[in-house]
C-alpha cells in the first residue's frame, strides 16, 4: 500500500496512519513524500525533504518522494527528485507522458520520457555518490 503524506499532517500523523494499517495486518506499507501546504505560493506545495532522512531514520518502511505534486510545474520536478535521491529516498514517482499537454491529469506537473531519462541518469549518479 502506498500511503502519501496528506498536505496538511505532520510526519507524526504520517507515522500513526501508518501503524494502523500494519496493526491491520498489511506489512507492505511505502512511504511517499509529496509536500505540504504552506503560505509558499510558488510551487504546488513545498517539499518537505527533511521527511526523507527523519523517516528512514525512525521507520524500517520505504520511503519514495513525489516530487510532480510537490512542483506543480513541469519545470521544477528534476530538482526536486534530485533532492529526493540525495535525502537518501527510496524511490520517486513522476508523472510522465509522451505528450504532456494532453496528459488527462495534472498536465502542467508532467514531463516527458526524455526528461524522464535524463532524471534516473542523474539520481543514479546521486545515489553512487552518497551509497
Amino acid at each position: 500500500m502506498l500511503l502519501k503524506r496528506g498536505f496538511g499532517c505532520t510526519v507524526d500523523e504520517l507515522l500513526l496512519a501508518a501503524e494502523y494499517i500494519l496493526s491491520g495486518g498489511n506489512d507492505a506499507v511505502i512511504l511517499c513524500e509529496r509536500g505540504i501546504r504552506t503560505f509558499e505560493s510558488s510551487s504546488g506545495a513545498t517539499l518537505d525533504i527533511a521527511a526523507v532522512p527523519y523517516l528512514k531514520r525512525v521507520t524500517h518502511l520505504p520511503v519514495i518522494v513525489d516530487p510532480s505534486h510537490a512542483a506543480g510545474s513541469a519545470d521544477l520536478v528534476a530538482p526536486l527528485a534530485l533532492a529526493a535521491a540525495a535525502a537518501g529516498a527510496d524511490g520517486i514517482m513522476i508523472e510522465c507522458h509522451y505528450n504532456p499537454s494532453k496528459a488527462l491529469l495534472d498536465a502542467r506537473q508532467t514531463i516527458t520520457p526524455d526528461e524522464l531519462r535524463e532524471i534516473v541518469s542523474k539520481c543514479a549518479q546521486i545515489r553512487k555518490i552518497i551509497s
